[in-house]
């Protein structure tokens, strides 16, 4: 640390990310949650030599094209969408901009919300969640704090019904609620709807993890107009170029294929399920998951059953805390990338002495 860094941020501990492979090994990758699949054709077909030639030229500061796609997809107008570069970026804006009473949120959840608290000097008020690692929402009651709220919730999977959300707005119609909905395609319900009886709502989205596009960095967000502006000029206080050409364009390809978006989504729909079948069937805790991931306690301890995997070229993510630290959390991948862990906890399994079915 150098001496020049401000004496407020010398307490920041930030964010680690999920290991990053750098190509010298052959490594199952289900640590960060990425799609297992390309991104939709139309997208490659967008992407062209032409259009790579004219990233000498700024980006659209307005985001046009890409935020009318996001809009007739979500059923809102192009004036109620924010891009952003990664919805981690408008989660940034949202806590500088939005958190003057501090912010609320659980304390099993994305680790990013703690970091802005610090980062942006905000009063953090951590709500636990109940024993089963659901959101209660009446322990919300009464908190003048934003809320943010992941839901589905990372990284226990879990997601609160729509009706809970609307229970969680009707609180307080003064207060804003932010939710994050990284995982929403995979089975949750979207929050969108809630928009037109809901001024106080900010729903955040990224095209990352269900429009295959975690490299490309962009992300969205959905509100009243009046909130989209405010957003907006945040966004443009910051950088206006937020985002490059080439994300841009893949964004608004990706959201018109819905054709590819469905299936991809239901094949991971369908090997998370497997895998959480198989998984139990060994003896695992596994969450309802309503991610593209799974959050599951085996008859070993998380951090040894992340060595083991590890040492057969598996990745998976644990974390350390008291409450998750018997968990691993389990992206979803192909078929083929499940059915290697599922062969990969078996031999783990033998070698520590358990057996399949009798644990």
């Amino acid at each position: 640390m150098s001496r020049f860094l401000n004496r407020s941020l010398k307490a920041l501990t930030p964010y680690v990310p999920g290991e990053q492979p750098r190509g010298e090994e052959r490594l199952i990758k289900l640590n960060t949650n990425e799609s297992p699949f390309p991104p939709s054709p139309l997208v490659l077909d967008a992407l062209s030599r032409a259009e790579a030639e004219k990233l000498r030229l700024y980006p659209d500061p307005t985001c046009r094209a890409a935020a009318e796609a996001i809009a007739r997809e979500v059923g809102v107008s192009p004036a109620q969408v924010v891009l952003g570069n990664g919805s981690d970026e408008l989660l940034a804006f949202a806590f500088h901009g939005f958190c003057e009473n501090g912010a609320a949120f659980a304390d099993i959840t994305y680790g990013f919300y703690r970091v802005f608290c610090e980062m942006f000097h905000v009063k953090a008020c951590v709500v636990p969640l109940r024993e089963d690692y659901s959101v209660r929402v009446e322990d919300y009651a009464g908190r003048r704090e934003t809320v943010f709220l992941a839901n589905p919730n990372a990284p226990t999977g879990l997601s609160l019904p729509l009706s809970a959300v609307r229970a969680l707005l009707m609180q307080d119609k003064n207060r804003l609620v932010v939710v994050d909905e990284a995982y929403v395609d995979f089975g949750g319900e979207s929050a969108v709807a809630l928009l037109p009886e809901c001024e106080n709502l900010l729903v955040v989205r990224t095209f990352s993890k269900s429009r295959s596009l975690a490299g490309a960095r962009v992300g969205f967000a959905v509100a009243s107009e009046a909130l989209a502006a405010d957003l907006n000029a945040l966004r443009f206080s910051f950088n206006p170029y937020n985002i490059n050409r080439l994300s841009l364009l893949a964004a608004e390809y990706a959201m018109r294929d819905r054709a590819y978006f469905a299936r991809c989504r239901d094949a991971i729909i369908e090997n998370r399920e497997w895998t959480r079948q198989q998984l139990q069937e060994r003896g695992f805790t596994v969450l309802e998951s309503k991610a593209n991931f799974l959050f599951a306690k085996g008859p070993l301890g998380g951090q040894e059953y992340l060595t083991a995997l590890r040492a057969r070229g598996i990745l998976v993510r644990w974390f350390s805390a008291p409450r998750t630290r018997d968990f691993v959390r389990v992206s979803i991948g192909t078929r083929t990338d499940m059915e290697a862990l599922i062969r990969a906890t078996d031999e783990i399994l033998r070698e520590a002495g358990h057996e399949k079915g009798n644990n």
